[in-house]
């Protein structure tokens, strides 16, 4: 199956109907796509499709044909990273930061809509995401610095 993922044509041989989540991180090493609970619930395996937040766990490989693909490592680079990478980076919200790279993908999703965002917004946006760090309060510091950075560039 031919996929689009982080920008470039990617192969797969994984079956069509198996779960995108173990094509993404064992078959093509996208390592940044984490597996939380396998259900859909805490968020860890949220990848963007067409640009929309997504669970990856328990949706099937086909699903992603034809789509654009985004993983944590086709959000920014070392050199330029986007501004929720650079926020997350200097707040250092997370404790254990496993939930981070889900976190990530629907903070860049929000930011990068274009429109005006309130930390309503960002509550809204991250509440399908489990942190049991409980570091919340500094993630929503940290987007709503790449959202104030966004609109200042």
């Amino acid at each position: 199956m031919e996929l689009m993922i982080n920008g470039a044509k990617r192969s797969s041989g994984y079956p069509a109907n198996g779960m995108a989540i173990f094509a993404l991180r064992n078959e093509l090493n996208l390592k940044g796509v984490r597996m939380g609970c396998g259900e859909g619930h805490c968020g860890s395996c949220t990848v963007l499709i067409d640009g929309v937040p997504t669970t990856s766990c328990n949706l099937p490989l086909e699903a992603l044909a034809g789509k654009r693909v985004t993983t944590p490592e086709g959000v920014g680079t070392l050199e330029h990273p986007h501004p929720v990478q650079a926020a997350l980076l200097e707040e250092q919200p997370g404790q254990c930061g496993f939930c981070l790279s889900g976190i990530l993908m629907s903070a860049v999703a929000l930011v990068d809509s274009g429109r005006a965002v309130s930390e309503d917004d960002v509550r809204a946006a991250l509440d399908a995401h489990l942190c049991r760090c409980g570091s919340q309060p500094r993630v929503i510091k940290a987007v709503m610095a790449a959202v104030k950075k966004v609109k200042t560039v």
